[in-house]
C-alpha cells in the first residue's frame, strides 16, 4: 500500500463529532457558571434585602436584649 491509499482510507470515512462533543462541553460549562455567578448575586442582593427590611415592632420588648444573636 502507498501513502496516498492509506491517507485516503483514513479520512474518506464520516466526520468525527468531537467538534459537537467539545461544543457540547463548552454550553454545559457556560451554563454552569452563569448559574453559579446569578445564585452568588441573588444572594448578595437578598441578603441586603433582609438587612434592610425594618424589624417589627410587634416583638420589641424590654426583654429583647435577652435573645440570643
Amino acid at each position: 500500500m502507498d501513502i496516498q491509499t492509506l491517507i485516503q482510507a483514513k479520512f474518506s470515512g464520516p466526520l468525527e463529532n468531537a467538534s459537537i462533543y467539545v461544543n457540547l462541553v463548552v454550553q454545559a460549562v457556560a451554563v454552569l457558571i452563569g448559574g453559579i455567578v446569578m445564585w452568588r448575586l441573588s444572594n448578595r442582593y437578598h441578603a441586603k434585602k433582609q438587612k434592610e427590611r425594618e424589624r417589627n415592632p410587634f416583638f420589641t420588648t424590654p426583654y429583647s436584649a435577652w435573645k440570643k444573636k
